[in-house]
């Protein structure tokens, strides 16, 4: 079987991975583990100076050269350490897509690994729920919040194309309108309720990346 081993950015992520990606991608010969990145001794979770997840990466690589080694990041709210951030080429008004694959390439070049895959999610987690956004019905009384996520839904390319200022993110967008809504718990069921299916034909810069992990498998 082969491994990947898959550094996330917290305890939501690692719950999708754990739930959804790993149990798929099992039964095709891929066996995927999430490791939740570690910001202090003692802590896990967040991405808060890319000086602190460096180390953690080159030593997943380096320690099983037969496995592969892949990140789940947020674009949205990367810190200003990141390979690229501070380039002068840097696609400012460019999309999602375009930024995620320019810091990608960037953060490919820094580790320098041959077993490694970078993955930015565009832009961050919580745009993979508006996939579907009437699931959220199963988590809210009110047809109000369904309707207000379904509208913010339709009124974007696709769920990639919620943008990332700090107002409008896709998880602040969320919380306007449902302010119950917990990330560790309600984010992973939401999006095992869509499917990966759904998720892939909505996200096309998440879907490339599960081609590469394919890849893997094949």
């Amino acid at each position: 079987m082969n491994r990947l081993y898959l550094l996330v950015e917290g305890q939501t992520e690692e719950t999708f991975v754990r739930e959804l990606l790993t149990p798929h991608y099992a039964r095709s010969g891929l066996f995927i583990t999430p490791i939740i990145v570690s910001t202090s001794p003692g802590y896990k979770g967040g991405i808060k100076q890319y000086a602190k997840v460096k180390p953690q990466l080159s030593r997943l690589c380096k320690q099983d050269r037969q496995a592969q080694v892949s990140t789940l990041f947020d674009l949205y709210a990367l810190p200003g350490d990141f390979p690229g951030q501070g380039s002068a080429g840097f696609p400012r008004h460019a999309s999602g897509a375009e930024k995620a694959e320019f810091l990608e390439a960037r953060l490919a070049e820094d580790i320098d690994e041959p077993n490694f895959i970078p993955y930015l999610m565009v832009h961050e987690f919580e745009a993979l729920l508006f996939v579907k956004p009437e699931k959220f019905g199963e988590w809210t009384d009110s047809q109000h919040v369904v309707d207000k996520l379904t509208a913010i839904s339709q009124a974007h390319e696709s769920p990639e194309h919620i943008n990332d200022d700090p107002l409008t993110a896709p998880s602040k967008r969320i919380l306007k309108w449902m302010p119950e809504y917990k990330k560790t718990f309600h984010g992973p069921l939401i999006a095992t309720e869509i499917g990966l299916d759904a998720l892939r034909q909505a996200c096309p810069h998440f879907n490339a990346w599960l081609f590469r992990l394919e890849l893997i498998a094949a």
